[in-house]
């Protein structure tokens, strides 16, 4: 399998070329943008402040509402604007994925926001939006027990590999993205989709896990050369 070598030249183990910056935007509480392969996408924080939705608040925990967007010229075909049914369910997702790191319970009736806009899409952008959600949320000071990191890994021509680009997702026979908090190995996001058999799942969890780890090192050489120079 080490043999193999797939379109973009990657081994069947290698990421796609991955940069992130903290600390972006003046105006946010906190913010991040990233690249990985044609994926660029850019990330607000606003909060811990108190909601004008009051419904939305509880009493004893602040709560995390994420949006994320793609940008109509972020595909080849123009996307319409405004919020779909694909970019509901990942905004979701995302916050459930970032939620079980964050100390919310410190801030009660408080809402943090979180906005995820893709500005260029290539393949895997929910791992690459909550990579760069969590990078900001850090970077907007809220205190949080671990840094979360997406990854995906998929089944291409029989054979399972790790970051799916665009045209190994549309092409390809499965995806598995993945969301978690490298300290305690904790997942907190877990999707399937595709044919894969047993072994080659548990095969493409444990491909996107180690992928997971090498992401975090690059989120946390971001934050300390943000603090290094701010």
């Amino acid at each position: 399998m080490s043999e193999f070598i797939r379109g973009d030249g990657r081994k069947y183990d290698e990421l796609r070329p991955i940069k992130i910056e903290a600390g972006v935007l003046e105006r946010a509480d906190g913010s991040a943008y990233l690249e990985v392969g044609g994926n660029k996408i850019l990330v607000a924080v606003y909060g811990p402040r108190e909601s004008y939705i009051r419904r939305l608040l509880e009493p004893n925990t602040g709560v995390i509402r994420c949006r994320y967007n793609m940008a109509p010229f972020s595909v080849d075909d123009r996307k319409r604007p405004g919020p779909d049914r694909r970019s509901s369910e990942i905004s979701k997702i995302t916050a459930d994925a970032l939620r079980p790191a964050l100390m919310l319970e410190n801030y009660p009736r408080s809402m943090v926001d979180v906005f995820i806009e893709v500005i260029e899409a290539e393949g895997g952008t929910r791992c690459a939006g909550i990579t760069a959600a969590s990078v900001a949320l850090v970077d907007a000071g809220i205190p949080m027990k671990d840094i979360v990191v997406g990854c995906a890994a998929g089944k291409v021509d029989d054979r399972v590999v790790l970051d799916l680009s665009e045209k190994e997702d549309k092409e390809g026979q499965a995806d598995v993205p993945i969301a978690m908090m490298p300290r305690t190995g904790e997942i907190t996001l877990l999707q399937s989709d595709g044919d894969l058999s047993e072994e080659e799942f548990q095969q493409a969890l444990a491909l996107a896990v180690e992928g997971c780890k090498k992401v975090s090192k690059i989120q946390k050489d971001a934050l300390k050369r943000k603090y290094a120079t701010g």
